[in-house]
């Protein structure tokens, strides 16, 4: 069975955590990656470690809650590469914290655009030029299954990726075009242990049955499974790497 190897991958939020350590997953087995991201620096960084390990790569900025980017971000790799074999959507934030009885108007359309519609709008672009046999991997979170407080823009984005990521798999099944969704659990990232004190992430570990948080090369390497042809009767799927989070 056929792995990746010499297979076109973009993944967008490749500059940190679990995009790049996806990113550089690929590379290792032999595909030629696209890396995408807002940050520049970080994405360029990405793309050179790959290509100084002998690999194919190249880095692409993009917002992917800009119709725009998207569409530009996939007329560049086809340019690039001349073909779009595996996408994966995610790029995310995790938005401001609030009531939803009182929760900012802004930050709610920030956390959509970019956490669903950029979602979407990645899929618009990505599954005209895909044919039999491509696939695309969309990164929800154990909150596209569970709710929580003070994150209703985040649990209302990562639903929705789910139940998009479902709906498309169903329109494209025909067409030999595998589509499923990864639902991780909390991940020390970069972005979490900035963002979060030791108190806090220790109080994360503690919700999580396995006891610790996880780590990105542990949920890059579920979605080089899905991605790849070793789950090629997997479409339409919701796949949690969560510590036994959802078992609760």
């Amino acid at each position: 069975m056929e792995t990746v190897n010499k297979k076109v991958v973009l993944i967008t939020g490749a500059g940190s955590g679990i995009g790049k350590e996806t990113a550089l997953l690929f590379a290792r087995n032999g595909a030629r990656v696209v890396v995408s991201d807002i940050n520049e620096k970080d994405g360029a960084a990405v793309a050179d470690l790959v290509i100084k390990a002998g690999g194919e790569a190249i880095f692409i900025k993009a917002d992917t809650s800009s119709p725009a980017d998207n569409q530009n971000l996939i007329e560049q790799t086809i340019k690039k590469f001349g073909s779009l074999d595996i996408a994966v959507n995610n790029a995310g934030i995790g938005g401001p914290l609030g009531a939803t009885g009182e929760y900012p108007i802004d930050g709610w359309q920030k956390v959509i655009d970019i956490n669903l519609s950029g979602v979407f709008y990645g899929m618009r672009y990505q599954l005209p030029v895909m044919k039999k046999g491509s696939s695309i991997v969309n990164i929800a979170s154990i909150l596209g299954s569970a709710g929580t407080r003070f994150s209703p823009a985040y649990v209302a984005a990562k639903h929705g990726v789910v139940g998009l990521t479902k709906a498309a798999a169903l329109e494209y099944a025909a067409q030999g075009i595998r589509i499923n969704s990864v639902g991780p659990g909390y991940i020390r990232t970069p972005l979490v242990e900035k963002a979060l004190d030791e108190p806090t992430l220790k109080m994360l570990e503690g919700l999580h049955p396995i006891g610790r948080l996880g780590n990105a090369p542990e949920v890059a390497e579920l979605i080089y499974w899905l991605a790849s042809d070793k789950a090629s009767f997997v479409t339409g799927s919701y796949y949690a790497v969560d510590g036994g989070y959802l078992a609760q």
